[in-house]
This record gives structure tokens, sequence and C-alpha cells, in this order.
């Protein structure tokens, strides 16, 4: 079993990154907060290192990546729920950070979940219920709070941002045309909104 992958990142999207380690290049799945903190890692120019929680299937070998033991475990936790995959997991951790994820269910709030894209009400009842007890020993990570607190610098253009929001959606499962609706809505709102943020928004909105 693969604990963690440390290398350059050769490739960056807000869906999966490839982070080349003795000569091997990993692509990895990884929700936008992780986008985020990697961005700077990349500007910088340093080498990043991602927890590693492996999906092996009969038609596919998935590698979904974290900064921090926590996030790992929360993705973790999510997917022992009946009913939630580890793409739906990923949904979650993209449209809240996993500190929000973590107050959400240790308060109840089945309305915040149920604001993501497919969760519908008895699912995020069901991961409350599953979770609620569960939730509360997980001890987020350094790295995962600095994902929080993190300015991110703004990309200048919005084409370019809409460009990258529309094919993250669309990897996630959106419709092209509807992204590019909603994303044009939001940038027309927001002119100034990250990548993150366009994707987060757009994920509410679907």
């Amino acid at each position: 079993m693969i604990d963690y992958i440390k290398g350059d990142i050769t490739e960056l999207t807000p869906t999966y990154v490839v982070l080349e380690a003795a000569g091997v290049g990993y692509e990895i799945n990884i929700a936008l907060p992780t986008f985020s903190l990697l961005q700077t890692i990349q500007s910088d120019g340093k080498v990043a290192k991602l927890f590693v929680s492996e999906i092996i299937r009969e038609d596919a070998h998935l590698l979904f990546g974290f900064p921090g033991k926590g996030e790992r475990e929360l993705f973790l936790l999510l997917t022992s729920v009946s009913g939630i995959g580890p793409n739906t997991a990923r949904m979650i951790m993209s449209g809240y950070n996993a500190g929000e994820v973590k107050q959400i269910i240790a308060t109840g709030n089945a309305a915040a979940l149920s604001r993501i894209k497919g969760m519908g009400a008895k699912t995020a009842q069901r991961i409350i219920v599953d979770l609620k007890d569960k939730i509360l020993k997980i001890q987020l990570d350094d790295a995962t709070a600095a994902v929080e607190n993190m300015d991110m610098p703004l990309v200048e253009v919005n084409t370019e941002v809409k460009a990258e929001a529309v094919a993250a959606l669309t990897m996630l499962g959106f419709a092209a045309a509807a992204s590019g609706k909603v994303v044009d809505k939001i940038l027309k709102d927001d002119p100034s909104a990250t990548v993150e943020k366009t994707i987060r928004l757009a994920l509410k909105m679907l």
C-alpha cells in the first residue's frame, strides 16, 4: 500500500495532479483545496508531498491525494458511508474545505451537505448519522489549515479562469454547456474570482 508520494509537479489541474517520483509519473485525483495548495507549491518550485488513498477496481487503479493524514482520514470516513463513492467524497471535499466538512457533519447540518450536486436529503442525513460521532476524532493537519487560510493569487484573465473551471467541471461529470453558463454567471458577478472559488460556487449551482 502506498502511504504517500513525494515528487515534482509535472501537471496540475483542479481535479488531478501528476507527481514524478523516481522517474515515475503518478496521476493523483485531488479536491479543490489541495489544488490551491499545490498551485503555491508549484509556483515556489518546491517538491510536493501527498498522502494517498488507493482505490483498486477490476477496470482501474485510482489514487486520491491529500496534503495531510487528517484530510485522508476524512475522505476514508466519507467513503465508508453506504452510497458514497470516492468521486462523491471528493465532490463534498471540493464544495467545502476539510474544516467545514467536519463542522457540518458534527453539527448535523444536512441542509449544507444537500447543496452538493447529487446529494439528496436522505444521503446527507445518512452521512451525518453514520459519521457524527466519528468525525470529532479527526485531527486536521497543519497542511490542511494552510489551505484554508491561504490567500491565492488571482488569475488575471477571466477567459483562463473560465476555461480551467469548465474543464474541471466536465471532468467531474457535468455537461460542458451547462457548466459554461454557470461559470459565465459567476464571473460576471465576481470578475476577480479564482479558479477554485468559481468551481466551488458552480458545484452548488449546477
